[in-house]
């Protein structure tokens, strides 16, 4: 269970300063989700724990870059593991099938992450099946929004539109 005092924004701070022990506690705590985001991508557990551990050298070498002013710390750390795992699929040029439903990203979650998932999976349950869809492939299958305008047999422009409103009405939903 993650403890109140944990701050992952303080902690890439401390990163960026080269405190080993913040990146460690990160590690502790949110080696979970990113394993599991990764692991939903690339389907292959070792390549998952190798895109993990490198996913953490990037979160602190890069840990400086991080702007609080532009989103969360835990959003900034998934993003740098999920950008990670698309960079070796398409380098080994696999397409991963887009998933049938939603399924929680870390198996071993934190109550107050499980609190936070079911809250995320209603607020996604509330969004048209096709902005849902458009988010889901995107987010966790890893499909650019050409391969998501090709699957749900609609225009580009269409997909992007739904996405981003998509991801606002989530934000909404979420606050």
């Amino acid at each position: 269970m993650t403890d109140r005092s944990y701050d992952p924004a303080a902690l890439l701070a401390a990163c960026a300063r080269g405190e080993r022990a913040a990146l460690q506690r990160l590690y502790q705590v949110e080696a979970p989700l990113l394993l599991g985001i990764v692991l939903r991508l690339v389907r292959d557990r070792g390549l998952a724990e190798d895109i993990l551990h490198d996913a953490f050298l990037r979160i602190w070498r890069g840990a400086a870059g991080f702007a609080p002013e532009r989103g969360s710390a835990r959003g900034w750390m998934c993003s740098v593991a999920r950008n990670l795992a698309l960079n070796v699929l398409r380098d080994r040029q696999r397409l991963v099938p887009l998933a049938d439903e939603w399924e929680p990203l870390a198996e071993h979650a934190d109550p107050l992450r499980q609190a936070e998932g079911s809250r995320l999976e209603g607020c996604l349950q509330n969004l048209e099946a096709p902005r849902r869809d458009a988010i889901l492939a995107a987010y966790l299958d890893g499909c650019s929004h050409g391969e998501i305008a090709q699957r749900l047999q609609a225009p580009l422009g269409t997909v992007k539109s739904w996405i981003t409103r998509g991801l606002k009405a989530l934000r909404e939903c979420m606050t």
